[in-house]
């Protein structure tokens, strides 16, 4: 049986998505490592291979691999990350995989639109924008039906625009960007040490913590000026939301909706959907069985 495997290397987990080529689902992994180790995600992520081709008592025909930051021109490894994940760069994941056919490798917010493009919340638009709101904040965007990508590869990384000039930089040198705003790596920061993730965050703010409450929806108004901003660049059909934090559901997208509402140019009563990702924290897998389904490597734009 032909059977993809699509995996996405996260801050501190991999999640991984075993698929026929028609998009069903063979089966569904995710395992978390310990960030602060030597590179503990790569064994990880060729031991799951190893084990998922000795269960199917054959080799993958095809695998892909999406991860943070920009993916190398050839589509063989990721060229920049900085700040995270040391020892990604450079990493052809075709050779240490011991691949037989070309491992593409591609951007994770990238791919998690592809996706949703393929198998979920996305399917059908022709122009949409992804957020994942995870560790940092990923994004991309499909413009007429193809995935932009850029000149070298930035284009979609929406969590890095500037929205506070007074705020501290992020790991892409930019001030005060969504990601800091939003971002579960700034909790601790954002919160003067007394919150230590967006989960512990939120179930304050739920349980009634005003301190909790404010710091939350500040960073949703500042991710309401983002997608303002996108909405108005990139003039989408919808926003789709995914990433960790989205699982959150309602505490985060009724306030979001409610503070896009006043600030959203809308010519002619026309409103962009605010959608749910589908495939939840698994997108950036099947975005990356998609793009090993269809390309030996990443080229310069994608068709969906």
């Amino acid at each position: 049986m032909n059977y993809a495997i699509g995996i996405d290397l996260g801050g501190s987990s991999v999640k991984a998505a075993v698929v026929q080529p028609e998009g069903d689902v063979i089966r569904k992994d995710h395992f978390d490592f310990d960030p602060r180790e030597k590179m503990p995600w790569a064994e990880k992520i060729r031991h799951f291979v190893r084990h998922i081709q000795q269960e199917q008592n054959e080799p993958a025909e095809w695998i892909g691999l999406s991860a943070p930051g920009l993916a190398a021109a050839n589509g063989l490894s990721i060229a920049y990350m900085p700040g995270r994940l040391h020892g990604l760069e450079g990493l052809n994941w075709t050779s240490y995989l011991e691949a037989e056919r070309t491992v593409p490798v591609l951007n994770d917010g990238h791919a998690a639109l592809l996706g949703e493009a393929w198998v979920g919340a996305a399917r059908g638009y022709k122009n949409a924008i992804m957020l994942t709101l995870g560790t940092g904040v990923g994004g991309a965007a499909l413009v007429d039906g193809r995935l932009l990508r850029g000149h070298i590869g930035r284009a979609g990384h929406l969590g890095h625009i500037s929205l506070h000039p007074d705020a501290p930089r992020d790991v892409c040198g930019t001030p005060g960007s969504l990601e800091w705003a939003v971002g579960n790596c700034t909790v601790s920061d954002r919160s003067q040490k007394h919150f230590h993730s967006t989960r512990e965050l939120v179930e304050a703010h739920l349980a009634g913590n005003p301190e909790a409450t404010a710091i939350w929806l500040k960073g949703i108004e500042s991710l309401a000026r983002g997608v303002c901003s996108f909405i108005n660049v990139l003039d989408p059909e919808a926003v789709i939301i995914g990433g960790g934090i989205a699982r959150a559901g309602s505490t985060l997208f009724d306030p979001l909706q409610k503070l896009l509402d006043p600030i959203e140019w809308r010519p002619g009563g026309h409103k962009v959907k605010l959608i749910p990702a589908e495939l939840g924290e698994y997108a950036g897998a099947f975005g990356a069985a998609w793009t090993a389904l269809h390309c030996e490597s990443v080229p310069e734009s994608q068709p969906v």
